[in-house]
């Protein structure tokens, strides 16, 4: 009789029939997905080598022959570590979605009596959540390695805080890539050629004025620069305000365009 009950009642619970049914499961498929992290923490752990090669690699390597006027480069390259492992880390949204494609997962869900807006809303959440503890335990290697900051705890979280709004943004750009590509290994292979050209032509690592003149106008202005200028700010000190703005503006921008045509994308899939 239970289970008679259980399928007779639940499928009237319709996907878009009320927000707290909405909210609630979102929440299940963001612990669905951190669970993942919990059971298979080499997930975590290697998400957390990269940027730590790239920190060893430009503190003692690279630094010493790398000048920014009026600042030690650490202070300078370390905020810039946090954007870029903030970006390289969303490519986890489209590798994750791409394998639940692949596994036939996407379709299971979709003939559930659940909210259409949870397999993607969960999964950013939970990329969103992982972003803020990696931050965290590279912001404890930065201070190993010489980081300071310059303002107080609450310029700090702010500066956290721009770097999860921009996560959230770059999530919806791979959560369309992982949509559109058949498994996890095309998903990495389709994130990295649009990555690289955002991390690596910004000022993550170096002052623009030392790059060529026909590369410094997009090395100023693009996302990946406006949030490095953003998070300096809040934790080096000096004019916040616009600079955060600006970084705000490209994040909520890139979720306003991308993030409708994700959930159409995902519909048709």
């Amino acid at each position: 009789m239970t289970a008679v009950s259980d399928s007779t009642t639940r499928p009237h619970m319709a996907p878009d029939g009320g927000l707290m049914w909405t909210i609630r499961d979102n929440m299940t498929m963001v612990w669905r997905n951190l669970t993942v992290i919990r059971r298979v923490p080499q997930l975590l752990v290697f998400s957390l080598i990269q940027p730590l090669i790239f920190v060893l690699m430009f503190r003692y390597v690279f630094g010493g022959s790398i000048k920014i006027p009026g600042r030690s480069y650490v202070d300078y390259l370390m905020p810039g570590i946090f954007v870029q492992t903030v970006a390289f880390g969303a490519i986890n949204t489209a590798v994750g979605l791409a394998e639940d494609k692949n596994k036939g997962l996407l379709e299971r869900l979709r003939s559930l009596p659940m909210a259409r807006s949870a397999v993607l809303g969960g999964r950013v959440l939970a990329d969103t959540i992982r972003n803020v503890v990696i931050v965290t335990l590279m912001l404890f290697v930065g201070f190993a390695v010489g980081f300071n900051t310059h303002t107080n705890s609450i310029m700090v979280a702010a500066g956290v805080g721009v770097l999860v709004l921009f996560g959230l943004g770059l999530a919806w750009l791979f959560a369309l890539i992982g949509l559109s590509v058949t498994n996890g290994e095309a998903a990495q292979a389709a994130a990295f050629p649009l990555l690289a050209p955002l991390v690596f032509a910004s000022n993550a690592f170096v002052d623009p004025a030392n790059l060529p003149g026909w590369l410094q106008g997009w090395a100023r202005h693009q996302p990946v620069s406006a949030a490095a200028d953003a998070v300096r700010a809040c934790m080096l000190g000096g004019p916040t305000a616009n600079k955060v703005l600006i970084s705000v503006a490209w994040s909520l921008g890139i979720s306003a365009v991308l993030a409708p045509i994700a959930v159409r994308r995902y519909r048709k899939t």
